[in-house]
């Protein structure tokens, strides 16, 4: 995964790959990265070996990444075809022709000729328009303005609604996942039907930070509890896109990728799921954002 261009400082980070789609094991999330600021983030993560850049029309900060990965092209850090860049559609679109301009508007915010991966933000199930949006991507990737079409915080039953009513599954499904809430359903659903299963809010917005059991196995490591965190969702098959604007934090992230933990670190975490466990009650079939 790594350019022919890369710095010294350069890490190579694994895949993971379903039998329909291969990403990078690890990405980068940009989430409240803004102005010239979040662009630099961006451009600093490109050059520290991230190649799967996190965004969403909702953050509004698609011209902020586009600037950092323009950035890292001129200056031949990476070549366009090495990042897969990622973006979503906000539930107030998912009108068929209002979701191809929301589409459309995100290809100029970044400046870039296509997008890698386009998801569904949020499936807003009492809205009813989520098949439609969904749909509005498959023309959107016919047109060559993305490349491959995902979803958001779907379950496994609007995973089955989108194949009835289309016959087409994501390639991706991003949720709230971290070790206090671990999907394991939605994950066996994923795996079953090739779906790779990404991660957000991968360290449960630091809330695991003070957890006795991982704060211990990070010590049998030697590692930070955010290591241990995320070497344990890429041991569950999860694929974790934590954001940092530090230099710092960033390269720790990508450190994670040296830690193994053992099958009773792996279980001891599972152990921490909680069925309440999400961290702000964002429950898909309930809840909503325009």
């Amino acid at each position: 995964m790594t350019d022919s261009s890369a710095t010294n400082n350069q890490q190579s980070i694994p895949t993971l790959s379903t039998e329909r789609y291969t990403l990078p094991a690890l990405g980068f999330g940009t989430y409240r990265l803004w102005g010239k600021s979040g662009a630099q983030s961006t451009e600093t993560a490109l050059t520290m070996g991230y190649r799967l850049i996190d965004s969403a029309y909702n953050y509004e900060n698609e011209g902020t990444i586009g600037a950092g990965i323009r950035a890292a092209i001129d200056k031949g850090i990476v070549s366009r075809g090495d990042v897969t860049v990622t973006s979503k559609l906000p539930g107030r679109y998912h009108e068929h022709d209002q979701a191809l301009s929301a589409i459309e508007e995100s290809l100029y915010r970044t400046g870039l000729d296509y997008i890698d991966l386009y998801l569904i933000h949020w499936p807003n199930p009492k809205q009813g328009k989520y098949v439609e949006a969904w749909k509005a991507l498959m023309e959107a990737r016919d047109r060559g303005l993305i490349r491959n079409i995902g979803v958001c915080n779907f379950t496994p039953e609007h995973l089955d609604t989108l194949e009835r009513e289309t016959g087409e599954l994501p390639v991706i499904n991003q949720v709230e996942l971290h070790p206090y809430f671990n999907q394991a359903e939605t994950r066996a659903y994923d795996a079953e039907h090739g779906i790779i299963t990404e991660a957000w809010s991968p360290l449960a917005r630091g809330a695991v930070f003070e957890e006795d059991t991982i704060v211990s196995i990070a010590k049998n490591h030697d590692a930070s509890v955010g290591q241990v965190v995320l070497a344990w969702h890429r041991a569950i098959g999860s694929l974790a896109i934590p954001k940092s604007a530090s230099e710092k934090r960033q390269k720790e992230n990508l450190d994670s990728l040296h830690v193994t933990l053992t099958s009773d670190e792996i279980e001891a975490i599972n152990a921490l799921t909680k069925p309440d466990g999400r961290e702000k009650d964002q429950d898909p079939d309930e809840y909503e954002e325009f």
